[in-house]
């Protein structure tokens, strides 16, 4: 592959990151669909690939072994929205990240109000979905189609 198509399929790929992330807050702040914890979580590893390819594009150093570290975050990227995936689907229990506090009888009249504004969304629940996805399974489609590109990248890299 030459440098061009390298960093050509370099900036495509932030330009579908950078989108990705500008539609969950787009989700998230104009159509009022509020997050869970793993949701937030989703995103770190997307704002840490912004990073990397801005590195290898602007200082044109360590590019191979950044485009390994590419594809080890969006494979770890992969397994959380897959996980997250599972535990909408049943097949996994939520983590002590996700658990919505307990509303039981034994709870104070302030207690109860602290925890209604705290407003903490259930990782069960996909309130939001495209074409019956929801985002976790979608990410988790994404995750795996960047960590193709990114452990192709790194597999034929070419010093020149």
């Amino acid at each position: 592959m030459s440098e061009l198509n390298r960093k050509t399929t370099l900036v495509a790929a932030l330009l579908f990151i950078i989108s990705s992330i500008i539609s969950v807050y787009f989700i998230e702040y104009l159509l009022n669909y509020k997050p869970c914890k793993l949701c937030l979580y989703e995103r770190i590893p997307y704002f840490f690939s912004v990073l990397l390819i801005l590195i290898i594009l602007f200082k044109k150093k360590y590019e191979k072994p950044i485009l390994l570290v590419l594809f080890l975050t969006f494979v770890v990227s992969a397994t959380l929205a897959f996980y997250h995936f599972g535990i909408e689907k049943g097949f996994f229990n939520e983590s002590i990240v996700c658990e919505t506090e307990s509303l039981s009888n034994n709870l104070t009249k302030d207690e109860l109000l602290e925890q209604l504004k705290q407003n903490t969304i259930s990782c069960k629940e996909a309130n939001f979905r495209i074409m019956g996805l929801s985002l976790a399974t979608i990410n988790t489609i994404f995750s795996l189609i960047l960590s193709a590109i990114f452990i192709r990248l790194f597999l034929i890299y070419e010093k020149n």
